[in-house]
């Protein structure tokens, strides 16, 4: 039986965080390329709730600013004290009003969350009539967890915290992970009567729990297989660990899917990434956002690409790129630097010590080494040499080139924009070029060279390089003495001799 549509998925996010150490809120840390909160709102999403509220508290401007840019139909709740988790529930209800359906409670804090488990804990819930369902797990040592004491039928009897826990509950690994699906109408009406009498003078779910029991309603627990899910990141060290888990998950998924991975241990890709069948990633490299890889495209060692898109067949080594588009059996790299705005056609290439930005680079074209090619188009079949810059910046704004199809850039040119090269041209090396260039025509634009004799004698006496000159000039000139000297005896015996 398929789970229904929640009437609500409550996340909890208005913890201090204390141990994160970081003016940054706890839940907006990253990892594989969202937020906690981010990947827990993606679990909950796909449940597909009515209402999808989060409730808010220590910074909560950053947690706001954070849900209008990248889940904008989220609510926030706000918990202006740290009352508890009974009382962030209660806020958020506040807010949203009578809930008529099922209510899911979850943590901004569990970035490992899978959205099955949640819809498997709806399942439960409905398919066993509960006033509330708890989601638990078996932990290998449940040291310092609620341990979930199981009535006769499996409902919930109790959950014990570990500190009242006697030794045959201390025995008990199956623990409470701190989410819920609960009836929405009792659970209203359960938190109205939550007292904050305990230890820390707040309100607890588990007390809402409680109470629905007492009211004579069933309380049941799903439990999930996978512990590691469950987990909650509180400091560093933890976000860490959550990072490679998660990280090891995404590359599992690629890999069975068809795509190899080298080495798992030096690769990170974010969660947004796709990739085709028979791509390749190699060794130290970091897929991020929402890169895709085509089918049989190969992407490394040692390469970083963000918001990029990988053509079929094409190969990228050593290489950055961010917002570029890598046409099909194109090559990058190695040492090669795309900036947003870089399209490669088909087979083109951008070789070593090449940056690129706001480029068009067409079908076969090359810039295969020490360039940069800014506010660019070039045409197809076209090489650019070696060490050339398009000078795209008047110091005010920028200009664009274009470069037509099957041109030639000579070396150490400077292409000063705006300015066309038009199809079959060529330009000398060692140009700038400041003017058009006419289809196939040769655009020479250097000054003719001029030699000073005797200017390194002259000007740096005495310097290893004056020293090298003299002597390099007074071997010139005992073998042009010597050579006239030979030419001269032979000119005076076939004289004599006639």
């Amino acid at each position: 039986m398929s789970a229904s549509r929640p009437a609500a998925v409550i996340v909890l996010a208005a913890g201090e965080g204390t141990r994160m150490k970081s003016s940054t809120s706890k839940v907006l840390h990253e990892l594989c390329g969202r937020s906690m909160l981010g990947h827990v709102l993606a679990a909950a999403r796909e449940l597909e709730p009515e209402r999808l509220v989060v409730v808010v508290g220590h910074r909560r401007e950053q947690v706001v600013a954070h849900l209008a840019e990248h889940v904008p139909d989220a609510e926030s709740a706000v918990q202006e004290r740290q009352g508890g988790t009974g009382h962030a529930v209660r806020m958020a209800l506040e807010q949203t009003g009578a809930l008529s359906g099922t209510v899911v409670v979850t943590n901004g804090d569990h970035p490992l969350l899978r959205g099955e488990t949640l819809a498997a804990l709806v399942r439960t819930h409905e398919d066993e009539g509960n006033a509330a369902t708890v989601l638990t797990t078996e932990m290998p040592d449940a040291t310092g967890y609620g341990r979930m004491v199981r009535a006769e039928d499996g409902s919930v009897a109790a959950i014990v915290e570990h500190k009242d826990a006697d030794e045959a509950q201390r025995a008990i690994n199956e623990i409470n992970v701190g989410m819920y699906a609960f009836d929405g109408a009792l659970l209203e009406d359960a938190l109205k009567r939550v007292t904050t009498d305990n230890a820390k003078g707040e309100e607890y779910l588990t007390d809402v729990v409680a109470i629905l029991r007492g009211d004579g309603h069933r309380a049941g627990a799903h439990l999930t297989a996978d512990w590691v899910e469950t987990q909650g990141v509180n400091d560093k060290v933890q976000l860490a660990q959550a990072r490679r888990q998660l990280n090891d998950r995404i590359l599992e998924a690629h890999m069975r899917a068809g795509v190899t991975v080298v080495d798992p241990a030096t690769t990170w890709i974010d969660v947004e990434v796709t990739a085709e069948r028979d791509a390749e990633v190699l060794p130290g490299t970091q897929l991020h956002g929402r890169t895709h890889l085509g089918e049989g495209a190969r992407v490394g060692p040692n390469s970083t690409l963000t918001d990029t898109v990988v053509g079929a067949g094409a190969v990228v080594v050593n290489a950055v790129c961010a917002g570029a588009e890598i046409g099909a059996e194109a090559s990058v790299g190695p040492y090669a630097y795309l900036r947003p705005g870089t399209r490669l056609a088909r087979k083109a290439k951008v070789g070593t010590y090449v940056e690129t930005k706001n480029a068009e680079i067409g079908e076969g074209s090359k810039v295969p080494h020490l360039t940069y090619v800014g506010d660019a188009e070039i045409g197809a079949g076209s090489n650019i040499g070696a060490s050339s810059v398009f000078v795209n910046y008047d110091g005010v704004a920028k200009h664009r080139s274009v470069i037509g199809s099957h041109v030639k850039v000579g070396s150490d040119n400077m292409i000063v924009a705006p300015v066309t090269i038009g199809d079959g041209a060529y330009t000398a090396a060692g140009s700038v070029i400041v003017q058009d260039v006419p289809p196939g025509a040769m655009g020479v634009a250097r000054a003719r060279q001029r030699n000073i004799e005797g200017w390194v004698e002259h000007k740096r006496p005495g310097s290893p390089a004056a020293e090298a000159a003299r002597r390099a000039r007074e071997a010139a000139d005992g073998a042009e003495a010597g050579g006239s000297g030979a030419a001269g005896e032979g000119a005076a015996g076939e004289g004599g001799g006639a």
